[in-house]
């Protein structure tokens, strides 16, 4: 099995022991994007609409580094704090998803790393 550890300063560091994405052959597995700043480290300010945003610009930059990008996303899982929420991060979501969308997945989880309200996760093709 040809197994590629993916990483990229462009998105923010893992926190824990695990990578931003695995590629194995032609499949890229990524970890969970949050709402995190690259520059700052910082979660970004605003609401649902506004971490769901930068949680798809982080996973857009994770994919740029497995030299792929959104239009190669099969699948993806979105997790977020609070289901009322669902409306503006789909808003957000259709913006970068505007053709041929990925199937999916959405979870309303009772906490999230640094207390986001987004999370998002995909598995990509090449």
């Amino acid at each position: 099995m040809d197994l590629q550890i993916i990483s990229t300063d462009k998105a923010p560091a893992a926190i824990g022991p695990y990578s931003q994405a695995v590629k194995c052959g032609n499949v890229i597995y990524t970890s969970g994007a949050i709402p995190i700043d690259p520059n700052s480290g910082n979660v970004v300010a605003g609401g649902a609409a506004q971490q769901a945003e930068q949680a798809i610009k982080n996973l857009a930059e994770v994919l740029k580094g497995a030299g792929a990008g959104l239009g190669n996303v099969v699948k993806t899982t979105v997790f977020i704090k609070d289901m009322n929420d669902f409306t503006a991060i789909n808003d957000v979501y259709k913006s970068f998803f505007t053709d041929n969308y990925p199937a999916r997945s959405c979870v309303e989880v009772a906490r999230l790393p640094k207390d986001v309200l987004v999370e998002i996760e995909c598995i990509a093709v090449l």
